[in-house]
């Protein structure tokens, strides 16, 4: 059966081009997915990603439980009510079966995990729950955007009434809703939680403020550039978080956690790496297109687009470990020359990639 968000409606009486995704009818765009790109690259924008799964976990061993379930290490948010942390449910073999964002709120964590992943998420930690005092909760009433952009926090804080202030990956409660500095696209904004009732009046006005609705399409554009990963792409339960740029996110310290044998392994033994990769010529670079290096070596793109930042093609590859900075893909039976470099193309709205211009005028 097709899901539709609190705003369904919205995004259809005002040019929302409606696609299925993940059982979910969501906007891929509102007419132009390069000017909503941009919108949010040089102002702001918003996205609707009420399709994202919310669970609440607590009780009384729930600190316990979220230090054995992630590979990051929830102990870093001890004392920190409103602080987040970015990582990963690992399986055994240390594949990812998701990655999510764990909110400290005090007395009781949240977890924001992908949508596509959301019934083995839910079976997953339902698993592993049974040995501990805990609750948890599915919290389907409630509804999430992204206002994302350089003007982005600024709106929100005028359209709302109150200054938000937030450094990265810290949340505060507002009349009942919750406002993070987290997003997806590599810009400053905020993510922000709350009932359904209550999200329609919110994006009205943000939209009378001038805040331009945003498709899928252009949240994948703007994460890419962003070197964020994506699930099913970069990860997935057959890929470890050492060959999906995810090290940082692990915390090997003195606890136990699921997957941790299997990294300690492999951090012995050769692995492939993820790394960006950047077409400067004609062509664009798509998933699955194989990457051939200098000693016959070959790694595959993973994720891949026409960057409108940069004016070119870019992509993210798993390939051997490699002194190299350059490569060649096939495109369309020609091999075409690309240079390595590593996995972030923009940030901020400013280029990454020597060379190349920011795409901001």
């Amino acid at each position: 059966m097709t899901k539709y968000t609190a705003l369904h409606q919205w995004h259809k009486d005002n040019g929302g081009k409606m696609v299925d995704f993940s059982g979910w009818e969501m906007p891929i765009n509102y007419g132009s997915q390069i000017e909503e790109h941009h919108a949010v690259r040089r102002h702001s924008g918003m996205f609707d990603v009420s399709h994202m799964t919310i669970v609440d976990v607590n009780g009384q061993s729930t600190r316990d439980f979220l230090r054995k379930l992630l590979a990051n290490d929830v102990a870093k948010l001890d004392g920190q009510p409103g602080k987040a942390l970015y990582t990963a449910m690992l399986n055994e073999d240390a594949g990812v079966i998701d990655d999510l964002i764990v909110y400290n709120l005090g007395g009781y964590y949240r977890l924001i995990v992908n949508c596509a992943t959301r019934e083995k998420d839910l079976a997953w930690l339902a698993q592993q729950a049974a040995e501990f005092e805990v609750s948890i909760n599915e919290r389907d009433n409630l509804s999430m955007i992204a206002v994302q952009g350089p003007e982005a926090t600024a709106i929100v804080s005028e359209v709302v009434g109150v200054e938000i202030a937030l450094k990265p990956f810290t949340s505060r409660s507002i009349n009942g809703a919750l406002y993070a500095h987290t997003g997806y696209t590599g810009e400053r904004g905020l993510e922000i939680i709350m009932t359904h009732d209550n999200v329609a009046s919110l994006w009205q006005a943000l939209f009378d403020r001038g805040v331009r609705p945003c498709g899928l399409g252009a949240r994948d554009t703007l994460r890419l550039e962003a070197g964020m990963n994506l699930y099913g792409h970069e990860m997935d339960e057959s890929t470890s978080p050492l060959v999906a740029n995810m090290a940082w996110t692990l915390s090997m310290n003195d606890r136990y956690f699921i997957g941790k044998a299997a990294l300690e392994s492999q951090q012995e033994k050769p692995h492939e790496t993820l790394v960006g990769l950047v077409l400067r010529s004609k062509g664009v670079l798509r998933q699955g297109q194989i990457v051939h290096l200098a000693d016959g070596r070959e790694g595959v793109i993973t994720s891949g687009s026409f960057s409108p930042t940069l004016a070119c093609s870019i992509a993210l590859a798993r390939i051997p470990k490699t002194q190299d900075s350059q490569a060649q893909v096939a495109v369309r039976d020609k091999m075409l020359p690309v240079d390595i470099v590593k996995p972030q193309f923009v940030r901020h709205g400013q280029s990454l990639i020597d060379g190349i211009e920011s795409n901001l005028q």
